[in-house]
C-alpha cells in the first residue's frame, strides 16, 4: 500500500481553489491519499521515490512489475477534464504515454519520462524549434468531444470587455482580432493550449514529448503564447520585440504554421494574459502581457 505525506506548501494552494465544475480544493485535496492508495491496489503499483507538484496535480513516481511509471492525481477542473483523450489520440507520438485512466477519479497513469530534463535546458531558440516540431505533430485533426477553442474564449472575452484596469487599447484591439479571425476560423486541430518550455520532458526512446495538455479544438496559431509567457528574460541579446517575434517565427516555422496567422492568434493570447492578469491582480504578468501585446503589433 502507497502511503504518501502531500507536501504542505501544494496542499496549502490547491486548498484555495474555487470550484471549478467540480468540489473546491479544500475538499479535494482531503481525498487525494485515498485516491492514491486506490490507484495503487487497481494498477498494482509501488511508490518508487517522493512526489513531484504541479499547479492542480501532484505526480508520484510509481513501478509495476519493475515498469517505471508516472501516477498523475489532478484536481478536477473544466480544463483537465478532456487530457486523456487527447493523450489517446496522441499515443505517444510527440506526447506522453497514457498507460491507463480514470478519468472520472482525476487519476492518469504515464509512462515515466526524466522530470529533471525540460525546454529550459536548451537555449530559447533551440527550445522554440522543439516546441514547434512537436506541435506539428500534435496538431492533428480534433475530435468533435473536444471544446472549441471560440467557446473556451467565450466568456474570458466577456470578463475582458468590463475589465477597466485592462488598458482600453489593448481591449479593443483583441476583441477586433476575435472578430477577423472568427470570420475566417482555418482549421481545426488538436491544441495543447499550454505548451511552454518545462511542459516538453525528455523521453530516453524518443526525445522531446510534451505533458500536461490542456486540449481543445481551434486554429493552430493559438498554441504559441506560451513559448513567450515563459523565460521572460531570456532574450539573448536581443530587443524584447526582436526576442519576442523572433521566438513567433521560429515556433511557426516547426509548426508549419503561417507566421501572420501565428502572430495575429499570439496577440489575441497575449491581450487576454492582460485580462487574465487583471483578474488575478498580477502586477508582473500584466506589466508583460501589455509589453507583449506592444511588441507583437508592432
Amino acid at each position: 500500500m502507497i502511503d504518501v505525506e502531500l507536501p504542505k506548501t501544494w496542499v496549502e494552494r490547491v486548498a484555495g481553489y474555487p470550484a471549478d465544475g467540480g468540489p473546491p480544493g479544500a475538499e479535494w485535496v482531503r481525498t487525494v491519499p485515498g485516491r492514491i492508495r486506490e490507484a495503487a491496489r487497481r494498477w498494482g503499483l509501488d511508490l518508487d521515490g517522493p512526489p513531484r507538484t504541479g499547479w492542480t496535480a501532484i505526480v508520484l513516481p510509481v513501478r509495476r512489475d519493475g515498469e517505471a511509471l508516472a501516477l498523475k492525481v489532478t484536481w478536477p477542473h473544466d480544463d483537465m477534464r478532456t487530457e486523456h483523450l487527447a493523450l489517446r489520440l496522441w499515443d505517444g507520438d510527440g506526447a506522453v504515454r497514457l498507460v491507463a485512466a480514470d478519468p472520472g477519479a482525476g487519476l492518469l497513469l504515464l509512462e515515466r519520462l526524466d522530470a529533471d530534463r525540460d525546454l529550459r535546458t536548451l537555449p530559447i531558440d533551440a527550445a522554440c524549434a522543439r516546441a514547434g516540431e512537436l506541435l506539428a505533430r500534435l496538431h492533428r485533426p480534433a475530435p468533435e468531444s473536444l471544446t472549441a477553442h471560440a467557446a473556451y474564449l467565450a466568456p474570458h472575452l466577456e470578463r475582458m470587455a468590463t475589465r477597466e484596469r485592462v488598458p482600453r487599447r489593448i481591449r479593443d484591439r483583441t476583441l477586433g482580432l476575435v472578430r477577423e479571425l472568427s470570420a475566417a476560423p482555418g482549421p481545426s486541430v488538436v491544441l495543447h493550449a499550454d505548451l511552454h518550455y518545462e511542459n516538453v520532458l525528455y523521453a530516453a526512446d524518443r526525445g522531446w514529448v510534451a505533458i500536461d495538455p490542456k486540449p481543445l479544438r481551434g486554429h493552430p496559431g493559438a498554441d504559441l503564447v506560451p513559448l513567450l509567457t515563459n523565460r521572460r528574460t531570456d532574450l539573448d541579446g536581443r530587443s524584447f520585440r526582436e526576442a519576442m517575434r523572433g521566438r513567433v517565427a521560429i515556433a511557426a516555422e516547426a509548426a508549419r504554421i503561417d507566421e501572420d496567422d501565428a502572430l495575429a492568434w499570439s496577440l489575441v493570447m497575449a491581450g487576454l494574459e492582460a485580462s487574465w492578469a487583471v483578474g488575478m491582480a498580477d502586477e508582473d504578468a500584466l506589466t508583460h502581457a501589455i509589453a507583449l501585446t506592444k511588441a507583437l503589433d508592432a
